[in-house]
């Protein structure tokens, strides 16, 4: 566990600190795409992408208001897929564990960001105005410490705490199994009913429906359905363009034939 902790804690650091800082947050850190890494280092790369698909699923929906978040996506999928992986349970166990596990995590980064990142507010602010430099070099090693102390999280909780974990679920009663199971694929749904409600719209509303019937009528897979969706996207698309590019020729001939009215009227 020691060994596998360790280059989880590696992979985990690479994402988080390498594309928040780095590369100005390019949704590296995103459950989709840090989970098939988890998988790969830890031997299932297979687990890691599937986990990774229900779990972007649970917490796309979710955003960050006012800089908060309800549970943290990135260290709540390294953890579960981590146990899914290394002790051959279920997903659907894993997938009811992340949420509980990033809102924890979740409370613990609040924590060291009061006690260690705020007070240090009105040192960042003097530095910046006294030496430009040294404030970018600070701020540079001051996140790579920032993002140490998660790993630091991530190698106990994987090293010690797996196997205290997998034998407290194993001596639980059956029925809570099978609730945290129903669980998992009820915040799937959940995931994605938040996610529309925030893009809602009179106009596209209606694909919706159409998405629906496809899958519980018609019996198409997601890769027929995300086909077909992409296709009358792309027509969507290149029709509103076309519209566009028309109106400009009316408005551009409009504006010409108003011009050339004019200066017949001064010639005359």
């Amino acid at each position: 566990m020691v060994g596998a902790a360790l280059k989880i804690c590696i992979v985990y650091f690479l994402f988080a600190y390498g594309d928040e800082i780095l590369l100005s947050w390019q949704c590296l850190t995103r459950p989709i795409v840090i989970a098939p890494f988890i998988g790969l280092v830890l031997g299932d790369m297979g687990t890691g992408i599937k986990m990774g698909a229900e779990l972007e699923a649970i917490f796309m929906g979710i955003s960050a208001i006012g800089g908060v978040i309800a549970a943290d996506a990135t260290l709540s999928t390294v953890i579960a897929v981590a146990y899914t992986i290394l002790n051959g349970t279920p997903m659907t166990d894993g997938l009811a564990l992340a949420f509980p596990i990033g809102t924890v995590l979740t409370s613990i980064n609040s924590l060291t960001m009061s006690l260690i990142s705020n007070p240090l507010a009105a040192y960042w602010e003097d530095l910046a105005a006294r030496d430009l430099k040294a404030f970018k070099v600070q701020n540079f090693l001051f996140a790579a410490v920032m993002k140490i102390i998660p790993s630091l999280i991530i190698f106990v909780a994987v090293a010690f705490g797996i196997e205290g974990l997998s034998k407290l679920l194993a001596s639980l009663p059956p029925f809570v199994m099978t609730g945290l199971g129903a669980a998992s694929g009820m915040m799937i749904g959940v995931g994605f009913a938040i996610l529309t409600s925030m893009i809602w719209d009179g106009e596209i509303g209606i694909f919706f429906f159409v998405g629906y019937v496809m899958a519980a009528y018609m019996h198409l897979d997601t890769v027929a359905i995300a086909i077909l969706g992409a296709a009358i996207a792309i027509t969507m698309f290149f029709s509103y363009k076309r519209n566009i590019d028309l109106k400009n020729e009316l408005l551009a001939a409009g504006v010409n034939a108003n011009n050339a009215a004019a200066g017949e009227e001064d010639f005359f």
